[in-house]
């Protein structure tokens, strides 16, 4: 009886989390494409309600819900659907639809799709070989030979995105609370920046009114005939000609520095309407789980927004699942090693013997070369800012 009562309430969180996947996907994540195919947006339902259960199971685990047999097994039970659904469903209908989108194999589309699908198959067993990620007892079949290669993959995108985050979360927002931001401050930068282009415009006529003189003489001069005036001409520098030139490198030092004030004035009028938003923001940095999950999913939307397509809309959002389920089996991973000793007993008995340290490290390593490459990144995006609102 416990025991069904206990998978009564999995089954029901499940069926919440697969709903809240599917109007998630609906309506916030791919509102804007075209995705026809329901198999689709089942199959990243699916990924999302059994990858937000493996954190309820360690919630679970840490509080004592449910009972040891019934945690055990839903732990078996999740990780052979999720390893399912990533290694052999959602890579076969990539494929899938991969090769139906070509003409020339939409025929044979089937056949094709297995053809990507062993090819994917090849390398992603290949890819645990240069990797100290299992034992050798481990059989060819084994659960562990599966969760350690998603582990590689997982702990690497995991890494690549933390360090960008890292690295990129600081030099976004920090700004917004190291200056204090008023409206005096404003209204000094704009009064510089419009005497700074009264400067410019009298000057400018300045240089016209010398101009004008300088063509007025040189008709003259041009009406004079004979030796003598041909000498005079030639001898004779206008007035004024090394004064315009003085204004004119004046004119720009003054239009440089109206481009930096302009652009100064409207960083400080950003800054003043995001502080207090993101101040908020802050304050609730203790739901890491939740802003973990929606944080992943709207940077990968982001990036796959730049590449989507009416054709290619189903592959994206199946990749986008791949990446998501892969994700979250990682962080199984990594928090295992973060759980107390006699919370993490069963996670260790299901995941199998991994050499969990090599996770740890390999997450170190790539952590460190995607912060470094995002502070270069960075830096020479901050660089090249400038010249792009000057060349504007």
């Amino acid at each position: 009886m416990s025991f069904f009562v206990d998978s009564m309430i999995m089954f029901t969180s499940q069926v919440l989390f697969f709903g809240f996947g599917w109007l998630f996907f609906m309506r916030q994540l791919f509102k804007d494409y075209e995705v026809r195919q329901y198999v689709v947006q089942v199959v990243f339902s699916v990924t999302f309600a059994f990858s937000c259960t493996m954190f309820e199971l360690i919630i679970f685990e840490i509080l004592g819900v449910l009972s040891s047999t019934s945690r055990y097994f839903h732990w078996k039970l999740n990780l052979y659907v999720i390893l399912l659904v990533l290694i052999f469903v959602v890579p076969f209908y990539i494929g899938y639809f991969v090769v139906s989108n070509i003409r020339l194999l939409q025929r044979q589309r089937l056949l094709f799709s297995c053809v990507v699908w062993f090819t994917f198959m090849y390398f992603f067993w290949k890819l645990g070989d240069p990797f100290p990620i299992l034992s050798p007892k481990h059989g060819i079949l084994s659960i562990e030979q599966l969760i350690s290669r998603v582990g590689v993959i997982g702990v690497t995108l995991m890494a690549l995105l933390s360090g960008f985050g890292a690295v990129n979360c600081p030099y976004t927002y920090m700004s917004y609370f190291l200056r204090n931001v008023t409206d005096s401050d404003i209204l000094a930068l704009e009064r510089r920046l419009l005497q700074t282009i009264d400067m410019i415009v009298s000057k400018k006529k300045r240089i016209a009114m010398t101009r004008r003189q300088m063509y007025q003489r040189g008709e003259e001069q041009n009406k004079q005939t004979g030796f003598w005036g041909m000498i005079k001409s030639v001898t004779s520098s206008p007035s004024g000609s090394e004064n315009l030139s003085l204004i004119q490198q004046e004119v720009d030092a003054l239009e440089e520095l109206s481009r930096q004030l302009f652009l100064e004035t409207v960083d400080l009028q950003a800054t003043k309407v995001k502080f207090w938003s993101q101040h908020i923001s802050f304050i609730l940095v203790g739901i890491i789980i939740v802003t973990s999950i929606r944080g992943l999913l709207i940077t990968l939307t982001k990036f796959f927004c730049a590449i989507s397509s009416n054709k290619s809309s189903n592959v994206i959002v199946l990749v986008l699942a791949q990446i998501m389920g892969m994700y979250f089996v990682s962080s199984v991973l990594l928090m295992r090693m973060s759980m107390p000793l006699e919370y993490r007993t069963i996670v260790t008995e299901v995941l199998g013997e991994l050499q969990f340290n090599f996770y740890h490290r390999w997450f170190d390593v790539i952590f460190l070369v995607s912060a470094l490459s995002s502070i270069l990144f960075l830096y020479l995006a901050h660089k090249q800012a400038p010249e792009k609102h000057m060349n504007l």
